[in-house]
């Protein structure tokens, strides 16, 4: 099978394709520059959403499916870019995939699509958005439902819900602790930390995107989540303990953010069932930090 992942050189995209590349798949990078690396066999095409075509299928080299994971604006949740710009040309492309001949993708969600909800979330709850960015995706997936009654596609839609690791946005707890305590700092400032959420390692979270591609069914959508909650406080402590490091956490330096409910996390049910047939484990537990219990 041939498999296409847009956003390839991101923080998701570039484990999502260690992740296929490491079960011998045909895979495509797309995106507008090329990633500083990539596994060895995997093919790049340079592409920009806003000029794609249904030719650009055919660039791809036709392939079985769409792994898209490109979005740009982020972590800045709240600007009306994802509505305005985003969400128009994120359709776009995704069609003229379709019209191209694509007869599969894997698309990915968020979890704040499910909006100021607390308590577990399962796919089947009503969506409630509450900021640009979630009411951009939920948006999309309609979109793509509508499109699917006239032209019919399998549909995926991974709706991620937290990730911590290599890579990702300097801005975000994890890289933020780890530059802290590189430095020295003696104190890391950050929220109450009380509030619950569901994180996996971005290792995981690639692995379960590149086998919900591999398995390449109408699963409709499905959380990608640990189906645990555990709280900010705890999850930092893990990671200070498993960094070796006796920073102190300065707690209620920060406010909590408005765009968020303070207790929620995914069902992990539904994607558990789909992907039996690769094996699961307990690295999914929130208290597995890079693959290590802490």
């Amino acid at each position: 099978m041939t498999i296409a992942i847009t956003g390839a050189s991101g923080f998701v995209g570039a484990h999502v394709v260690q992740a296929l590349a490491a079960n011998g798949e045909t895979l495509v990078a797309v995106g507008r520059r090329q990633p500083v690396s990539l596994p060895k066999g995997v093919r790049f095409v340079e592409l920009d959403l806003a000029d794609a075509t249904s030719e650009d299928y055919d660039r791809m080299g036709r392939p079985d499916m769409l792994v898209h994971l490109a979005w740009d604006g982020l972590p800045n949740y709240l600007s009306l870019h994802h509505f305005e710009e985003q969400l128009p040309l994120q359709y776009r492309f995704l069609k003229s995939m379709v019209e191209g001949g694509l007869g599969a993708m894997v698309v990915t969600g968020t979890c704040f699509e499910y909006g100021m909800i607390n308590g577990e979330l399962s796919e089947d709850a009503i969506t409630l958005p509450d900021n640009p960015y979630a009411y951009a995706k939920c948006a999309l997936l309609r979109e793509l439902q509508f499109l699917k009654a006239k032209r019919p596609f399998d549909l995926t839609w991974a709706r991620l819900f937290y990730m911590h690791g290599p890579g990702q946005a300097k801005t975000s707890i994890y890289p933020l602790l780890q530059a802290a305590i590189r430095r020295g700092d003696s104190k890391f400032p950050m929220s109450g930390g009380e509030q619950l959420r569901d994180y996996l390692p971005i290792e995981q979270v690639g692995r379960h995107l590149a086998d919900l591609a591999r398995l390449r069914v109408d699963a409709g959508i499905v959380n990608v989540s640990s189906g645990s909650p555990v709280s900010i406080r705890r999850l930092v402590e893990s990671w200070v303990k498993d960094a070796g490091s006796s920073i102190e956490l300065e707690l209620g330096a920060y406010g909590y953010p408005s765009y968020e409910p303070f207790s929620f996390w995914g069902s992990a049910a539904k994607r558990k069932s789909l992907l039996d047939t690769f094996g699961e484990s307990d690295c999914d537990h929130p208290a597995f930090v890079n693959g290590q219990k802490s």
